[in-house]
């Protein structure tokens, strides 16, 4: 069972940044691909951008070019860079496998990210 652990988010203006990091449990982090996911009110989960144990990243059009996701296999800690925030991209920010793993208990606390004036 890995346990995730997200921090970094906060209250910034829009085109603030903000730099999220997820630290993992587990020994076979390294192994896995590796995103971000966030869920606003109302709204589905999405996943914002993911990584490749390799290093392959994968962004929705909707963040590219504005977040930068990159991990570090020996601290098993993988960040989410945030540019020119908008207010869309307020939401709760997850980190988890891709695909998640099973069970509601993979998902961390979550770390909440507001862009507001």
């Amino acid at each position: 069972q890995v346990h995730l652990v997200e921090s970094g988010g906060g209250l910034v203006q829009p085109g603030g940044s903000l730099r999220l990091s997820c630290a993992a449990s587990g020994s076979l982090f390294s192994i896995y691909p590796m995103g971000w996911y966030r869920q606003a009110p109302g709204k589905q989960r999405e996943l914002v951008a993911s990584a490749t144990s390799g290093g392959y990243t994968n962004y929705p059009d909707s963040v590219k070019g504005r977040f930068t996701i990159s991990r570090d296999n020996a601290k098993r800690t993988v960040y989410l860079q945030m540019n020119n925030l908008k207010p869309e991209d307020t939401a709760v920010y997850y980190c988890n496998r891709v695909p998640p793993w099973p069970g509601t208990d993979s998902w961390g606390q979550g770390t909440q990210v507001t862009v507001s004036s």
